[in-house]
């Protein structure tokens, strides 16, 4: 007891100035100072009175918030084991590329197969993107109303299930509606980049959005594999069924699945958006903030007016644009390799037209094996591609990674004018799919952080929506308006590429090095310019 006695006569005055600062010193006698010691044994303080206007004093605060958001959760938790896990189960969602990349495969083997014209042929491509288009907006209000996990779960279960449907369609009507149902379906699998920007720290968001691209790129890469094993002696039935394999995996494991606390807090569910988060501390063995956590206003959510109101109008309107010239120009690309690679060059094409007029309208080639080497070379340039955004994305911003990725793009399409060679043709194919598909990944990046929670699904569905009418436009370009003029066909895929150029530039919000805004009442960045760079004032 007398040791106790003693540690307690030799701890610090506490002094207070009107600044709001405090200091330690054992010196006394400073006018102007309000002082508490303690001596010996006392049963109370002396009352401490502050000057007006003077702060509370850092040592006498609690030394975290009394309450925070779950922006704050999300940092002070950081990126862990949790994470990880959430990566590879909504990447195996996001591996749906498989189910786009068929596309270019099938159509050629079916025009064959089945002696369908050219219209017929881009048709079979086009419903797909129509699927798509149609329920885009549909899949973001349903994770706008019911939750991010629920949309997610309910159109991969949908896609999976017409895709190993569509292997057994018997004629072309039938192959032509399932396929339709199963663009349905991909329409829904973006609100996987919704739900997962909402688990991520700040500093990680864009690097870890960009790698589960990297499973997109996985899914083209093994679809063309898959391709070159299975065509040739299963046919394309069996290669429609085992194309549907990432999205099974997914349905085994979707279970784990947590909704996302931004939503749920937002839903007023806050005991299930904290005992999330406690679930995500426990796994990163990480520490919860102390506290308690804050249930923003609850708001109408999914709702299309949200998007137009006019802080945001102008950035729809851009970012619908951007996404449009984003799929028209990827998915034209995809299928222009193809055509390209069977001709030989971008010359033959044009030469090649007076035989084809020449010939039976249904004439037709079969991929070799040379075409499925060269289409998985291009393929490949989904990598680097993902790595060239990875490094100027958190340098020159979203704005000018999306701008600089347009114009690459166009560049290449330009010098596509001249009379190049195989190996030529295939590496300027290769550096515009790099590039097209480094901007589409930047536009998945910005897209889910510049609309607030209430709304960010909905933006997010809308915007792909707008990105499914190019992708179902551009068929008609890559395969029925190439028949008539290579050259106007490129010409289209450049001039498209720069005015997207442009209006990312324009876009009047960047997103880098800022939080996701939870309310769309406030104005944008006014909660979050990134909270481990405020300053103590």
């Amino acid at each position: 007891m007398e040791e106790d006695l003693f540690q307690l006569k030799q701890l610090p005055v506490v002094k207070f100035r009107r600044t709001g600062e405090s200091s330690r010193s054992e010196e006394d006698g400073i006018s102007g100072e309000h002082e508490v010691q303690i001596e010996g044994v006392r049963t109370e303080l002396e009352p401490v009175e502050l000057g007006d206007g003077a702060a509370v004093p850092k040592e006498f605060a609690n030394p975290t918030d009394d309450t925070f958001m779950v922006e704050d959760a999300v940092e002070a938790i950081g990126f862990g084991k949790f994470q990880w896990k959430l990566s590879v189960i909504t990447g195996l969602a996001w591996a749906n590329a498989m189910e786009m990349m068929i596309l270019s495969i099938l159509a050629p083997q079916l025009h064959c197969e089945w002696r369908l014209p050219s219209w017929q042929v881009a048709l079979l491509t086009s419903v797909v993107f129509v699927g798509m288009m149609s329920s885009s907006t549909l899949w973001g209000n349903i994770s706008d109303q019911y939750g991010r996990k629920t949309g997610l779960k309910i159109s991969v279960l949908w896609t999976l299930y017409y895709g190993i449907l569509s292997g057994f369609a018997p004629i072309y009507s039938w192959i032509l509606v399932l396929r339709g149902l199963v663009g349905f379906g991909i329409g829904g699998v973006p609100q996987s980049v919704t739900l997962y920007a909402e688990f991520l720290p700040m500093k990680a968001r864009a690097k870890c959005i960009l790698l589960i691209e990297v499973f997109w790129a996985l899914g083209t890469v093994f679809e063309v594999l898959l391709a070159v094993v299975v065509m040739p002696t299963l046919g394309w039935r069996w290669l429609l069924i085992l194309s549907a394999l990432p999205l099974l995996l997914f349905a085994a494991l979707c279970f784990w699945l947590p909704e996302s606390a931004r939503y749920d807090v937002l839903s007023g569910n806050q005991e299930k958006a904290l005992a999330t988060l406690k679930r995500i501390a426990t796994e990163n063995g990480a520490p919860m903030p102390l506290g308690k956590l804050v249930v923003s206003r609850q708001e109408d959510r999914g709702k299309m007016r949200d998007l137009f109101t006019p802080h945001f109008r102008w950035t729809t309107l851009l970012l619908w644009f951007i996404w449009f010239s984003n799929a028209f120009s990827y998915y034209g690309l995809v299928l222009l390799t193809t055509e390209f690679f069977q001709a030989g060059d971008v010359c033959s094409i044009s030469s090649r037209r007076q035989e084809v007029k020449a010939k039976c309208s249904l004439s037709c080639e079969y991929l070799t094996e040379e075409d499925y080497t060269d289409l998985l070379w291009t393929t490949l340039s989904e990598f680097p591609g993902v790595l060239v955004t990875l490094w100027i994305i958190d340098r020159i911003g979203r704005k000018k990674t999306m701008a600089l990725s347009f114009l690459v793009f166009s560049f290449c399409s330009l010098l596509l004018f001249l009379c190049v060679g195989r190996n030529v043709l295939t590496v300027l194919l290769f550096i515009a799919r790099a590039f097209i598909s480094g901007g589409f990944q930047a536009a998945y990046v910005y897209t889910p952080e510049v609309y607030p929670t209430a709304t960010r699904a909905l933006g997010l569905g809308t915007c792909s929506g707008m990105a499914r009418v190019g992708a179902l436009i551009t068929p008609f370009i890559a395969q029925v308006m190439l028949e008539s003029s290579v050259y106007l066909t490129l010409l289209v895929y450049s001039g498209c590429c720069l005015l997207a150029a442009l209006a990312s530039c324009f876009l009047p919000i960047e997103t880098k090095g800022r939080g996701l805004q939870e309310s769309s009442h406030k104005e944008w960045g006014q909660e979050m310019v990134g909270r481990g760079s405020h300053s103590p004032g």
